[in-house]
């Protein structure tokens, strides 16, 4: 398939999947603030095999999300752009500033307070949001920022995967992570050994999951892991790791995200908005998301590019980069779901969900405005 096809198709379907997202956010935060608010924060809490519904939307179907991801980032680094070391140092800086300097940013307001935990919340950036904003701009956007965005994004979810990792473990239980580690030992030996039964992958990565979830490492991380040891082969239609992906594309998108952001973004609106947004925790993600995102991925592509690490791709100029920075600061499902991690005080994590979506909104549109001014006074590249 052309290249420049399939990113105009999966283009297509993360606005779809933008678009659903925030009905779904809408739907939750309305009901949530209306008199069946209370009643709807309890559905989440009811209590299915001693842990909440919301517990296993959160570390079990979050997993598959994850897998997905880890399927797409194995695409990028075999046959995608991330397969050429020149083209992919762009967004791979790109990506590594728009995590540092955010935290910087977080940071600077909470380093050593008990909201410190919260500095990988404004790291974060919303793929399939950010690529629906991005769509609604039309074909006047060139395809070589879409793939900018699209490499930025995935690379900045295996940063947050690694974050989850090592940041947000509370306790280890040694004897469930190392027979999880053994569990996924035996699937790369099974990999090498040419093995291609998807089911007996998807066996061992559920076994996986469940000895990684009772480790203390946090479950999801499992379904990365998973993708990488499923067969892809030569990247052709007909290998499991293709066929799973596109298997789970739609239903990631049309129900997991949606249920993730309807069990999530149950957020109480507190009368007092001018007290929350004031929180040194609240300040840090919002300036995070807002300002740090943008200056960071600038910041890193200009010194890249300035050091001839890398140039920018043909079409794209600078005003592209600050546009593309600011979609960037779009956190919402990551930087909600480190959210949860963070914080254990349901006030704490009520107000910097709000804070998410506040700063998500606000950056999401100074790019969009950024972006759809530029792109009129600039040459529009053939689709």
């Amino acid at each position: 398939m052309n290249l420049t096809k399939y990113i105009n198709q999966f283009f297509k379907s993360e606005k779809s999947t933008g678009i659903v997202l925030i009905i779904a956010t809408i739907f939750s935060l309305t009901i949530t603030n209306s008199n069946l608010g209370k009643a709807y924060h309890h559905f989440w809490q009811i209590q299915l095999f001693n842990e909440s519904v919301e517990h296993w939307i959160n570390d079990g179907l979050m997993s598959i999300f994850f897998l997905l991801i880890g399927l797409e980032l194995k695409r990028e680094l075999m046959y995608g752009q991330l397969s050429n070391k020149r083209e992919a140092m762009l967004p791979i800086l790109a990506a590594i500033g728009g995590m540092l300097v955010p935290a910087c940013f977080y940071l600077a307001f909470n380093f050593g307070t008990e909201t410190q935990s919260g500095f990988g919340i404004p790291m974060a950036t919303d793929i399939a949001f950010s690529l629906g904003i991005l769509s609604l701009l039309g074909n006047r956007v060139p395809v070589s920022l879409k793939i900018f965005l699209t490499a930025l994004a995935v690379i900045d979810d295996l940063g947050a995967i690694a974050i989850i990792g090592f940041f947000y473990t509370t306790s280890l239980v040694w004897m469930n992570l190392f027979l999880a580690l053994g569990i996924y030992a035996l699937l790369i030996i099974l990999n090498k050994l040419k093995v291609k039964s998807l089911f007996i992958y998807l066996i061992g990565g559920i076994a996986m999951w469940y000895f990684m979830l009772h480790s203390g490492i946090h479950a999801t991380i499992t379904g990365v892991l998973l993708a990488f040891v499923i067969p892809f082969e030569n990247g052709a239609k007909d290998s499991k790791a293709y066929s799973l992906q596109t298997l789970l594309h739609k239903p990631v998108a049309f129900f997991i995200l949606p249920i993730f952001a309807l069990a999530n973004t149950s957020i109480f609106f507190n009368a007092n908005i001018s007290q929350i947004i004031s929180e040194n925790y609240t300040l840090g993600i919002a300036l995070g998301l807002i300002i740090g995102k943008p200056l960071g991925i600038f910041l890193f592509t200009y010194l890249a590019t300035l050091l001839k690490f890398c140039q920018l791709p043909k079409g794209l100029n600078w005003r592209h980069m600050l546009g593309i920075g600011c979609i960037a600061g779009i956190g919402f499902t990551m930087s909600v779901f480190i959210t949860i991690l963070a914080f254990k005080n349901e006030t704490v994590a009520n107000n910097a969900k709000l804070m998410v979506l506040i700063a998500s909104v606000i950056s999401g549109t100074i790019g969009f405005i950024i972006l759809s001014r530029t792109l009129k006074r600039t040459s529009i590249i053939e689709q």
